[in-house]
Formats: structure tokens, C-alpha cells, sequence
């Protein structure tokens, strides 16, 4: 092999440190082990990440790229505060290609996409019974996956997993709000019977009255937390 050539290889070790400390910190902050507003420490995180400054100041640009984290003047890097302005915009955006992908995916979804998305919404009930948020929020995060690529709406998927940072911290919050687990679990229950029953017109309302309440909560909460 010509030597030159060697000098594509990928080092798969190049990114194993950087890779690993952000989903620790980007972990972290999504189940709330550093609240909002809370100040993120160079030396405090290099600690106890064990990895170099450089590696966190790597780690925490890009988490201020996902919105998660956002500098304030005169104090250097902190846990976004949720703005009110900006999770109304979230949630609009969220109601609009949401409610698209429900109605379409009541015409199109296979029987295994339905029974995909009743295991998903299965393991939500079951995160919210072990009190694991981390699986609450990764089975949401399947659930609606799998409907919009069942509604063959892959592109407005690519729009939301673009927001991915922002839109998971949102749910974060609103999660751990009393009665969710009962009533968020009931809505997405709403709109994956409505989906099974073929019935678009149904599948989309009750997508926009899923993301109305969800959006009321997260309200109240970055109310509080501000």
C-alpha cells in the first residue's frame, strides 16, 4: 500500500475522549444534574470528566451549538435558562411537522411501524414506572422516529433531530412534572390509536393537543426557573 494512503485511515481513538465527555455532559444536563442557569466550571468539569481543558472547552462549544449551553458575559459558560420566546417557537415548529407526520402516517404506516411505535410507547410507561428518565426520553425519541419515517417524512425528520438538543432538554423538564406519566402517555396513546385506526384527521388533532399541553408545561417551568 503507497504510504500516502495511510494517511486517510481514520484514528478511531481520536474522538473517544472528546465523544465520551460529551454524552456524560450533554447527559447530565438533559437529566437535569445541572439545572438551568447553573454555571459550568472549566476546571471543576476537567475534573470530574477526567479529560483536558481543552477537551471541555471542545465539549462545551459544541453543546452551546446544540443550545443546551450559552455564555454569559462576565461569567463564561452556563446550562441554557429556557427562554419563553424560543419555546413557543420550539413548540410551533414541533406542532406543525408533528401533526403533518401523524396524518400521514395514519395513510401509510405499516402494521410493524404500529407495533414499533406501541413497544415504544410501552418502554415509556415502563421508564416512568422505574423512574428513568434517560429511558422515558429515549423511547419518545423512538415513538416519534418511527412515525415520521412510517410517514415517510424523513427530511422533516432530519428538521426535528436538528433541534434534537433543545427539543430533548424541553422534555426533560416537562417529564418530571406530576401526572405526566399518566397524561403525556395518554396523548402519544391518543395519537397511536388514532394511526392504528387509519384515521389522519384524528391522528394530527390529537398530535396538536399533545404539543399544546407539553408546550403549557414547559411554559410554567421556565417560568420557574428564570
Amino acid at each position: 500500500m503507497d504510504n500516502n494512503t495511510d494517511a486517510l485511515l481514520v484514528d478511531r481513538s481520536a474522538k473517544t475522549l472528546r465523544q465520551l465527555a460529551l454524552e456524560k455532559l450533554r447527559t447530565a444536563i438533559l437529566e437535569l444534574k445541572f439545572q438551568p442557569g447553573e454555571r459550568l466550571v472549566e476546571r471543576a468539569l476537567c475534573e470530574r470528566l477526567g479529560v483536558s481543558r481543552s477537551v471541555v472547552r471542545e465539549v462545551l462549544r459544541h453543546l452551546e451549538s446544540e443550545g443546551l449551553v450559552e455564555g454569559i458575559p462576565g461569567h463564561g459558560p452556563a446550562v441554557a435558562r429556557p427562554d419563553p420566546g424560543k419555546i413557543s417557537q420550539i413548540y410551533e415548529l414541533r406542532s406543525i411537522l408533528e401533526a403533518m407526520a401523524a396524518k400521514y402516517c395514519a395513510a401509510q404506516a405499516t402494521q410493524a411501524d404500529i407495533t414499533r411505535m406501541r413497544q415504544a410507547l410501552d418502554a415509556v410507561r415502563a421508564g416512568y414506572a422505574a423512574g428513568s428518565f434517560a429511558a422515558v426520553l429515549a423511547a419518545t425519541t423512538l415513538f416519534y422516529e418511527t412515525m415520521f419515517l412510517a410517514a415517510g417524512r424523513d427530511v422533516a425528520w432530519d428538521v426535528v433531530t436538528s433541534l434534537n438538543g433543545r427539543i430533548t432538554h424541553l422534555r426533560a423538564t416537562t417529564i418530571a412534572t406530576p401526572g405526566r406519566d399518566k397524561d403525556g402517555a395518554g396523548e402519544m396513546q391518543a395519537i397511536l390509536d388514532a394511526i392504528e385506526a387509519r384515521d389522519g384527521a384524528a391522528a394530527q388533532a390529537a398530535s396538536a393537543a399533545h404539543l399544546h399541553n407539553a408546550l403549557q408545561l414547559a411554559l410554567v417551568q421556565a417560568r420557574k426557573r428564570n
